[in-house]
């Protein structure tokens, strides 16, 4: 699939390319997003060029990640926030926020817009956040966008080698008063 533009009304949602490295470079660097995501720790240029040059052109060419730099009307680079394709209808949502941009609700707003445009141009059913269990800026976004907290998951992320426990929820086209694609019936208690 060919990179989608998106906009709200505070941002532009576009894929990062070579022109980005040095931002994300930059916004990397902050301890919290190393702390909290799987980028490299230490993070260096080269991550930065992989990442802007190879994987996320990649992951838009062979439809397996969607990644997208949340980018104020500036051009300053506030986050990014990547759709990955997990199973037929089903992908998983991350981001990260530069320090300096934090609490303004950018993630939150660029969630709800990515999320919308998952559900109806990529045709999925489910859309999975998962963050490390302390994650408590994370779990915020998720929560405020409307996803459902399901429950932890013991030893199932690996950071830097060590197994964590993991928050996973879950935001449905339903929740956003979209159709799905299949038919859902949901277990009655």
């Amino acid at each position: 699939m060919d990179p989608v533009t998106l906009t709200t009304d505070r941002l532009v949602l576009r894929t990062v390319g070579p022109q980005d490295t040095d931002a994300v470079y930059a916004a990397c660097q902050d301890p919290d997003v190393q702390r909290w995501t799987m980028i490299p720790s230490p993070y260096l240029l080269e991550h930065a060029q992989s990442f802007t040059e190879q994987a996320a052109p990649d992951g838009w060419a062979n439809d397996s990640m969607f990644t997208f730099g949340l980018f104020l009307p500036s051009g300053e680079l506030a986050g990014t926030l990547g759709i990955t394709m997990r199973a037929l209808g089903v992908a998983e949502i991350g981001f990260w926020c530069a320090k300096e941009h934090r609490g303004k609700g950018y993630v939150t707003e660029a969630t709800l817009t990515a999320a919308r445009w998952a559900f109806t141009h990529l045709k999925i059913d489910r859309l999975e956040w998962r963050a490390e269990v302390g994650n408590t800026p994370s779990r915020a976004v998720a929560e405020r966008t409307g996803f459902t907290l399901e429950g932890t998951l013991r030893a199932a992320t690996n950071h830097t080698g060590v197994l964590r426990d993991c928050w996973v929820a879950s935001l449905l086209p339903s929740d956003l008063s979209l159709p799905s694609t299949t038919q859902y019936l949901p277990s009655r208690p």
